[in-house]
């Protein structure tokens, strides 16, 4: 009877033994294909995404973010538009915005997001070390991209660039009825205005706009490219624009906007007082956005050297960074000095600036 007993001790504990050790088996499998599942999940998750609201429109900057997505993983979500219209959608959506990143082509504009708390700070030794001081904001909240300088530019045939050395200058009475410039309402305009107030206070700024106004030829109507036209056409013989502008004519594949280029020089204002007028294009990271670490490795990518090399040789701009060397036909313009301002007073003064420009009847 022990005996059986005995037996059926060690049989029980046999069986018992058996199955902790088929448990102990699904258990580990279990586990197995759970860390599979997520290791494949988090495979999947790497690189992630990016939501650009971006105000510039340029094929070679697509090619950029798709170099960018290559290089990272990280997908560039484009969604395009007018940077006031932009602005104005990222304040409907407050925190709900699925925008992390806002590219505008000025500083001006790039100040009214950050005072619209709309912008927050980004703290990257890289960027600091790319861009200069001047053009990037004092808090950090935007960075500037590429720069464009607010040039005169004339006709060859008739004017003798000896005797524009300053934007004052076009105002002198030689030059009357033959000064060719934007509307009050181009944000370029409003900006060259705001860099005045910040060098020289309100009352130079608003003499200025006096003589501005006074020495048009016509009405101010179109963008940049129309007021060379003008030239050409014999509107006016003098006239404001910006410098990639004029790059992109001389290489343009309409023949008309070549032609007119070619017959035009260009003068940089200032050069032994305050300095050629500069703005940007910029970057900000959004306040809403969900997706910080990324956004910010998108900038820095934007103002490493290769970047800025493929902006400056697709769209004529001057790099910010500055061990990048300009594009061969800006190099052939000449070197300038820049107006010494934090471009940040473009948008602190451009309220007072739009009231000026409405005072003296710039329209």
């Amino acid at each position: 009877m022990k005996k059986v007993l005995l037996f059926s001790f060690l049989l029980f504990a046999a069986i018992t033994l058996a199955a902790c050790g088929n448990n102990e088996e699904e258990n580990s499998g279990s586990s197995d294909s759970e860390g599979n599942e997520e290791s494949e999940a988090n495979e999947e998750s790497e690189g992630g995404e990016i939501n650009l609201y971006t105000g510039r429109h340029y094929d070679t900057d697509q090619e950029l973010y798709d170099q960018f997505t290559e290089e990272t993983g990280i997908e560039v979500n484009v969604i395009e538009g007018k940077d006031d219209e932009l602005i104005a959608r990222m304040e409907r959506e407050g925190k709900a915005s699925e925008a992390d990143l806002l590219i505008t082509a000025d500083a001006g504009r790039l100040h009214r997001a950050k005072s619209d708390d709309l912008l927050q700070e980004v703290d990257s030794e890289v960027l600091n070390e790319n861009i200069p001081e001047n053009l990037r904001d004092e808090e950090n909240e935007w960075f500037g991209l590429t720069k464009r300088a607010r040039v005169i530019v004339y006709n060859e045939e008739t004017v003798n660039p000896d005797d524009i050395q300053s934007y004052s200058d076009l105002t002198k009475d030689e030059w009357e009825d033959k000064v060719l410039i934007r509307s009050s309402e181009n944000i370029y305009n409003q900006s060259l205005v705001a860099s005045m107030i910040a060098q020289d206070g309100e009352e130079a700024a608003k003499e200025w706009a006096q003589g501005i106004v006074d020495n048009m030829s016509r009405e101010p109507q179109g963008g940049d490219r129309d007021q060379a036209k003008g030239i050409a056409a014999g509107e006016g013989d003098v006239a404001v624009m910006n410098t990639y502008y004029l790059g992109q004519m001389l290489y343009s594949e309409d023949e008309e906007e070549v032609e007119v280029a070619e017959q035009l020089g260009v003068i940089f204002p200032d050069q032994e007082g305050d300095g050629t007028h500069v703005n940007i294009s910029g970057v900000g990271l959004a306040a809403s956005s969900q997706n910080t670490e990324e956004a910010q490795q998108f900038m820095e990518f934007l103002t490493e050297e290769s970047a800025q090399e493929q902006f400056a040789e697709a769209n004529y701009e001057y790099p910010v960074n500055e061990n990048v060397e300009p594009t061969e036909v800006l190099q052939e313009w000449g070197e300038f000095e820049e107006q010494d301002i934090n471009l940040s007073e473009l948008g602190e003064n451009n309220g007072e600036a739009i009231q000026i420009m409405n005072e003296v009847g710039w329209k």
